[in-house]
């Protein structure tokens, strides 16, 4: 069985995503649904998900919850709550007593938006993050590249809170570089308390002409950096859509992972996604 570490969903007669604008991204404005996914995966061989915030709104999060608690699919969620909120400990407590609440495996907040390159270090945030560390939570990197150093101090600075990167960072596929994404990964793997999503590397390649080719040079990085056992697969589906297909995204990271032992293979697509969500 296969992990989905990272996938959305959204009803737009529910909620607008306002982040989702312009003719590139036109094919995402409809809704994608759990039945929409759920044949997807299946097909793929993915029996367990984790459904990942897309909209910084607080309705979100228990509407998540709900939907895991219907669904057996969805095991686990990465939700959104305001980390700056003075009583963010007693919020996530509320949010772990609703109906489903006991899916609340991690916290998510789109700082790749924030115009501030060392947000995750402000005295507010800081005080987020240890909530979450205390929760018992994980932290989810949605980051680019310019913003990864910040990402190593924030992590070396909360030692019990494991912090996941996702999309390897969002590395410039598109433009064939490697660095500086490179070596603020390497800062931030060397971290024992960092995890990484292989996920996300369709979407930032040439969307109409990226081969596997293109992405290698930048999962080789990650997989020598952290290691297949703090590694995960991600579709980042519906998103991936915008280039490749559901299964496609599976067979690439298979292509990907292609050198690995099976063990390893099992820790990239299962059981590392299983420990750090605790599935």
């Amino acid at each position: 069985m296969i992990v989905d570490a990272h996938h959305h969903l959204w009803d737009l007669s529910v909620r607008d995503q306002d982040w989702i604008t312009g003719p590139g991204l036109a094919p995402l404005r409809r809704d994608f649904t759990l039945g929409d996914l759920r044949p997807e995966a299946r097909a793929a061989g993915v029996g367990r998900t984790v459904l990942v915030q897309t909209v910084t709104v607080p309705e979100e999060t228990p509407e998540f919850l709900a939907l895991a608690d219907r669904h057996e699919l969805i095991g686990g969620v990465v939700g959104w709550t305001d980390l700056t909120r003075p009583d963010i400990a007693g919020e996530l407590a509320r949010l772990r007593a609703l109906p489903g609440g006991r899916h609340l495996k991690g916290v998510r907040h789109q700082v790749q938006a924030e115009p501030d390159p060392e947000w995750l270090l402000r005295p507010d945030v800081r005080r987020g993050l240890t909530a979450v560390a205390d929760a018992g939570l994980v932290y989810d990197l949605v980051v680019r590249p310019h913003q990864l150093p910040a990402c190593v101090r924030a992590a070396a600075e909360h030692p019990g809170l494991t912090f996941v990167l996702d999309h390897l960072g969002k590395p410039p596929v598109a433009s064939g570089a490697t660095e500086p994404w490179a070596g603020a990964v390497r800062a931030l793997a060397a971290l024992p308390n960092t995890v990484c999503k292989l996920s996300g590397l369709v979407t930032e390649a040439d969307p109409a002409s990226w081969t596997v080719g293109d992405l290698r040079p930048y999962a080789d990085v990650v997989l020598d950096a952290f290691g297949p056992h703090r590694l995960m697969f991600g579709s980042d589906w519906p998103v991936c859509t915008l280039a490749a297909s559901y299964g496609e995204v599976v067979a690439v990271a298979a292509g990907l992972t292609a050198g690995l032992s099976e063990p390893e293979r099992a820790a990239v697509f299962r059981t590392t996604a299983t420990r750090v969500y605790d599935l």
